[in-house]
């Protein structure tokens, strides 16, 4: 009997392998489960915006109800006493509350504030990343691989906006753009690249010497090519964690500079909701604040452990079995 040398099973992918460590990983599922429903929620909440804006119609979450102001949370609201008989079962679940968390000041659901809080925090993270990765990679891959002045003007570059304070930069941008999430997206996203651009920088020097970087220089392949379809696939999972670390700290920003009115403006921002809820607490009305605080700790939590093992499973230094 001959032995069949040739294996036929497909190569086993870095994208595969990852995936294989991080299911063993019990707190990385449970923060990509977390992260997923945050998701939900965003693209829930958006779909509610849009479609009331279609309509031209004030949602849900902005209506004002005087009469309902300072609920606190309850699944059941007491339903009406008719004719001094007490209210049956069917009665009270005509009268279900809409208002689990409570509502405000207002008589604006929590809930379905938290829940559009969810959908601009995502907004903020995704649009900022899709800012500050192009120009992380790009000018970290051009500093890199040409080096020469090419790598000196792209260090002074980042090092000058590095040695600025971010919330003084992010603060000016949004100063000249304008209160809003205009502001927001190009305050973040101009602001947060830098340290992307260092780590591309640094792995391109280490991946432009390499064999199949030099083969596919004498194969007369040009420098475009050589960048973008050899080395950066193989330094991309840099970008992914970077995404995943740097998505809970635009978040955080985020939540700050609508806390001091210069972010989102007319729609229930988390840090509006905060700036809102803190000069009702001394009242005893925790709820909204306890809703934002909780919804912020949790999205926050879920991406710093997802992104902590995401690292783990992509970095090559650092590819070890979790048992």
């Amino acid at each position: 009997m001959t032995q069949d040398l040739h294996d036929d099973r497909p190569p086993t992918s870095l994208w595969r392998m990852a995936w294989e460590r991080l299911r063993r990983r019990r707190l990385a599922m449970w923060s990509l489960a977390v992260i997923t429903v945050y998701a939900l929620l965003a693209v829930y909440g958006e779909g509610v915006y849009r479609f009331y804006r279609w309509r031209d119609q004030p949602a849900p979450y902005q209506q004002v109800h005087l009469d309902q102001a300072y609920l606190p949370p309850s699944l059941f609201r007491p339903a009406p006493v008719e004719d001094g008989r007490p209210p049956g079962l069917r009665e009270h679940f005509r009268h279900l509350a809409h208002h689990p968390l409570g509502t405000d000041n207002l008589g604006r659901d929590v809930l379905q504030r938290t829940v559009q809080g969810v959908r601009i925090a995502f907004l903020v993270g995704i649009i900022t990343s899709c800012i500050a990765i192009p120009i992380g990679v790009i000018l970290g891959s051009l500093a890199g691989y040409f080096g020469g002045r090419v790598d000196d003007f792209v260090v002074w570059l980042y090092s000058t906006f590095a040695s600025v304070p971010g919330l003084l930069f992010i603060l000016a941008i949004a100063m000249v753009v304008g209160r809003g999430l205009t502001g927001l997206y190009l305050g973040i996203g101009l602001t947060t690249w830098v340290g992307l651009c260092r780590l591309i920088r640094g792995e391109v020097m280490k991946h432009k010497t390499r064999p199949y970087v030099l083969a596919a220089q004498t194969l007369g392949l040009g420098h475009a090519r050589i960048m973008f379809r050899h080395i950066l696939p193989n330094v991309f999972h840099i970008v992914i964690i970077t995404f995943s670390l740097r998505f809970p700290a635009a978040i955080s920003t985020e939540v700050f500079m609508s806390f001091l009115g210069l972010g989102v403006q007319g729609e229930p921002s988390w840090g509006i909701m905060i700036g809102n809820a803190r000069l009702r607490l001394w009242q005893g009305m925790w709820w909204e604040l306890t809703a934002v605080t909780v919804a912020i700790f949790l999205i926050v939590l879920a991406f710093n452990m997802f992104g902590d093992a995401l690292r783990d499973a992509l970095d090559p230094r650092l590819r070890t079995d979790a048992r």
